[in-house]
Formats: structure tokens, sequence, C-alpha cells
């Protein structure tokens, strides 16, 4: 079989074609950036055993299975991270929360030379917390995660790419009893119980997807515990829904956040609210 026959094969599988170019250069063990290299070498053979390997790894992306899980590898915010079924698939618009962060630890080290404290709730592969310290080396960043599994991918990561987080084992923010921070994030689970979209998320971890019959009941909790891990002044920073900004913004509004605002994504969805817990009570 030849790369053409390949490419071919696939497509009359129905996978997209840049899916299978993908699977096709990780099969023959080469560079996921080098697609042009599959055009210049149309008819070189594959061995029995690549051949073997990418026929099994499409029938797997037939079947639904998640592109980066297939390869173990998601760049995110430039960072490779190694992924598997024991966390999500981080997704462009989360990088909508991360430049929140940024933004919120810049014009926090205007006013100060002392750095920040930020915590990762529900960090999962490492995505945010790995993403914010390697954009902003001096904040001190804290990740948790509800499940070992996941916390265990999530150092995995941070020691391939050599950067100091403190992880916590714990279900939100019970995982950091008495400490406080100057800026916590999240993006927590907040897909409906009866979403229709959950059978296309079936390969990825239910827990970390689904948060009660609104999809809220992650985002009250957090929001509602907060406080008292903030410092005066501190922020809280989550991703929702396409169609959750309005009541998320109510709900810190009503829990006494100030500054409430939202951030859309590069699709101009709003995709993630905060707000700033006031200096004075």
């Amino acid at each position: 079989m030849t790369l053409t026959d390949a490419l071919r094969q696939a497509a009359a599988a129905g996978l997209d074609r840049l899916d299978a170019q993908m699977l096709l250069l990780f099969s023959l063990g080469r560079d996921p950036n080098a697609r042009a290299w599959l055009s210049a070498h149309d008819d070189q053979v594959l061995s029995a055993d690549q051949e073997r390997l990418f026929e099994q790894l499409c029938r797997r992306r037939a079947q639904g299975e998640p592109l980066p899980y297939l390869t173990g590898t998601k760049e995110f915010f430039g960072l490779p991270l190694k992924v598997d079924g024991r966390v999500l698939v981080p997704r462009p618009d989360t990088e909508t929360l991360v430049l929140w962060a940024m933004d919120v630890v810049d014009a926090a080290t205007e006013r100060s030379s002392i750095p920040l404290r930020a915590l990762d709730l529900g960090t999962g592969s490492g995505a945010i917390a790995l993403a914010l310290k390697s954009s902003r080396p001096h904040t001190h960043v804290w990740a948790t995660d509800a499940s070992p599994e996941a916390l265990a991918v999530a150092q995995a990561n941070a020691e391939a790419l050599h950067l100091a987080v403190s992880f916590r084992l714990g279900h939100w923010l019970a995982a950091v009893p008495g400490e406080r921070f100057d800026l916590i994030l999240s993006n927590p689970p907040y897909i409906k119980t009866n979403d229709p979209h959950l059978a296309q998320l079936q390969h990825e971890p239910f827990s970390a997807l689904v948060s009660g019959p609104d999809g809220l009941d992650d985002l009250r909790h957090l929001i509602a515990e907060a406080p008292s891990f903030l410092v005066p002044g501190g922020w809280l920073l989550l991703e929702h829904g396409h169609d959750q900004a309005g009541p998320v913004r109510d709900l810190l509004e009503r829990a006494g956040f100030e500054v409430v605002t939202s951030r859309t994504d590069l699709a101009g969805i709003e995709r993630c609210s905060g707000g700033q817990w006031p200096e004075q009570r």
C-alpha cells in the first residue's frame, strides 16, 4: 500500500483528509507538521506494521475517538501536551480563559512586585495551569483535580515541560484548605445532563463534561465557595457554555463579585465570565 492508497482508503471510510494525514504521519513515525512530505513521497510503500497501525487508527477515528487520543498529543497555547482517555482534550476556546488570566496577572504586576498565587481548578491535562505558568513564569501556579488519573497526566506534562506547578488531589476547593489566592480560574463541567451532543463526546470522561440538568451545578458551587479562598481584590474566571454567560454573570453578581463581565472566543461567543472580589466587605 502506498501513501496515496492509504489516504484514498481513509477517505472511503469517511475520514476527514487532515485527520487521515495526521494518522498516516503518526503511523510512519514522522513529524505531524510534515504534511507536505506526504505529497512529495506519495508513492512510498508502507511496511506491514505501518499499514496495520494506520488501519487500526482509522477504524478508531471513524468510531468517533478523538484524534489526540490516537496520537497521544494535543498542542495547547503552543505547548505539546500528552493526553489520553483520562482527561478531556484541550480546546482552542479555552485559550480565551488563559489570555484573560494573563491580563489579570499583568495588571497586578504593575501594582506590586509580589508574585501572584493562581489556582486552576479541575486541571485535567494541566493545560490551563501549564499555559499560565509558561507565559507568566513568576506566577505561583497551583492546580487541582478530583481524579488521581487526571492528575497523573497533568503532573507528567508538567515534568516533561519543566514547569513548576503545585498539584493537589481533591474535589474543587476542598483540595486546598486554608489557602488564599489572587486568581482562581476553571474550565469546569457545564454540559446539561440530557444534552443531545453528549453522544459525540462518548470517548471523553463523563464526569468532566456534565453538570446537572442546566449544566450550572459546578459553576454554582465554585462561585459560592471561591470568595473564602480569594484575597481581597482577587479574581474568579470561569469558562462556560455558549449560552451560559448571562446566568453565570447573575450568579457572580449575586455572590457579591464586582467588575463582572464576559469575554468572547475567536468565534465571537461569550465563552468566559468572571469578576473581582471586593477589596473591602
